[in-house]
């Protein structure tokens, strides 16, 4: 299985939705016709994002409002005191359906289309249009043939190249079988659950705690780490069930049992959404719904803007490839819809990538008549808890990447408030916690986080010629295809592709030239 790209190349002084600047906004992007997870990751590791098919990655040091890839580390995550106000506020509207008045207006995880590249909607329809699959995949499959022809007579001699088998590209280019889905956290069946609007008697409760550290101390004098150890595992990093006198887990939070009966009932699935999954299939008009209401309501859109092909196109088309490898989650690797069902309707869709090392929130949307239950927020947590989930199973998968971090942007500010965080350098792409990063953006937009002067992009292209090209049929070594090039402008936006994607990316995908 390979990756195929087409870069684009830099496209400055569009319109920014975060200031609103006219022509402020630059960016690199490329043309994905396909992805593998691996690939992938290691982009969103070099400040790269999709939207749908459309990969891109700010000029950090040109354009307007510089966007920070940021990721949580849910393993150390610790809800705040604003966090858990929201889940008791959806604990108290499930148990007694009460809604509870207050300040409703979070900002739900990239609900700006700006993110999603909005200037670019244009841009893409074009790219749409020239993109021809079809030819792509009978030239790639021909090649690939090829390929495999020459290999099997050369294959005394050492390759350095691993085989790639025609048939996955096919696969991979033209449409999906539907593929199998799981339905993940739903909510535990209702047991006898106290009546969740009256506190017990502070007095009361004072006593048990205090009662509960003697005893605690009694048993633990020295107050020994309680993660347990596994073998040659770090420490288990999740904080233990809790106990009266510590805080509840995110778990204890989300899942707290509810009266039997409960005015309502939420369930949480997760969908496959590319290749679509026969679920994804039978709710997808109803989801596409939502998404209409949520763009007409929160964004203001004018009824004509969100249609079904716009959807399609930002929301459920992925150049990912759903892939299944035995130590992977059980639901695979790839692009899934995480569906919100409210008494049997859906009333928020959060869309993920499920990659390598992390949970990838792209987007949002929820029905605008559940505003006040704070969905963006929810829904983050929520996320939070999944990653968690899915790192039992899969020990490297341990991050929650929450798209851009833009710092100039009040109304993006918010996706700093989820603790421990961390933003990548823009220059050296090595992780820095958000703490030490805050001083430096107060003075300036743009900013090296890494404080090493001496330190380098160690992921950098350093041997251009090795690049892999799709041209007329064949790959080849970028070494292979330069000789055959008389534009000097070719060049230059191969190097410039070269330089934002890395050397292993540059070796693995493959970077289509007309």
């Amino acid at each position: 299985m390979a990756s195929v790209v087409e870069y684009k190349g830099l496209k400055a002084g569009y319109h920014c939705g975060y200031c609103d600047s006219e022509e402020g906004k630059a960016s690199c992007g490329m043309w994905a016709h396909s992805l593998t997870v691996q690939d992938y990751q290691d982009l969103i590791d070099r400040g790269w994002r999709r939207s749908g098919k459309y990969v891109y990655k700010p000029v950090m040091n040109q354009t307007c409002c510089p966007q920070y890839t940021i990721r949580c580390r849910p393993l150390q995550f610790q809800p705040s005191k604003s966090h858990k106000k929201v889940l008791k506020k959806m604990l108290k509207f499930l148990a007694k359906g009460e809604i509870s008045k207050g300040n409703c207006g979070d900002e739900p995880m990239d609900s700006t289309v700006e993110d999603a590249v909005a200037g670019d909607f244009a841009l893409i329809n074009k790219l749409d249009i020239k993109c021809d699959l079809k030819t792509l995949s009978d030239d790639l499959k021909e090649s690939l043939e090829n390929e495999e022809m020459k290999k099997e007579k050369n294959s005394k001699k050492e390759g350095s190249n691993e085989s790639i088998h025609s048939q996955a590209i096919e696969e991979k280019l033209g449409s999906g079988e539907p593929s199998h889905s799981i339905k993940v956290h739903t909510v535990p069946k209702p047991g006898k659950g106290a009546d969740l609007s009256k506190p017990p008697c502070r007095k009361a409760k004072e006593i048990r705690k205090e009662r509960k550290r003697l005893k605690l101390m009694q048993q633990n004098p020295a107050g020994e780490h309680e993660g347990f150890q596994a073998q040659g595992q770090p420490p288990s990093l999740f904080p233990p069930k809790a106990k009266s006198n510590q805080p509840k887990s995110l778990e204890d939070l989300i899942f707290e049992s509810l009266p039997e009966n409960a005015s309502h009932k939420l369930e949480v699935r997760v969908v496959r959404s590319s290749p679509p999954s026969s679920q994804f299939k039978a709710t997808f008009q109803e989801s596409y719904q939502v998404y209409k209401r949520y763009q007409m309501v929160i964004h203001k859109d004018p009824p004509d803007k969100p249609t079904v092909s716009q959807f399609t196109r930002f929301l459920c088309n992925s150049p990912l490839e759903a892939e299944y490898p035995p130590n992977g989650p059980e639901c695979g690797y790839g692009s899934f819809h995480q569906q919100y069902w409210l008494d049997g309707k859906i009333i928020a869709v959060g869309v993920i990538d499920i990659l390598p090392y992390c949970v990838s929130s792209v987007y949002l949307y929820y029905d605008p008549d559940y505003s006040f239950l704070s969905l963006g927020v929810y829904s983050a947590l929520r996320e939070i808890a999944f990653t968690r989930q899915l790192q039992e199973k899969t020990s490297q998968l341990c991050y929650y990447y929450m798209g851009f971090y833009i710092h100039s942007c009040p109304k993006m500010k918010y996706k700093g408030q989820y603790r421990p965080s961390d933003l990548l350098c823009p220059e050296t792409y090595v992780w820095i916690p958000i703490e030490q990063c805050l001083p430096s953006l107060e003075n300036s937009k743009y900013c090296r986080f890494n404080q090493d002067p001496e330190a380098v992009d160690e992921g950098r292209s350093k041997e251009p010629d090795r690049l892999q090209v799709f041209h007329k049929k064949a790959i080849m070594p970028y070494g292979v295809y330069k000789k055959s090039q008389k534009d000097p402008s070719e060049e230059a936006a191969v190097l410039q592709y070269a330089s934002l994607v890395g050397q292993a990316c540059a070796e693995r995908m493959l970077l289509f030239r007309s």
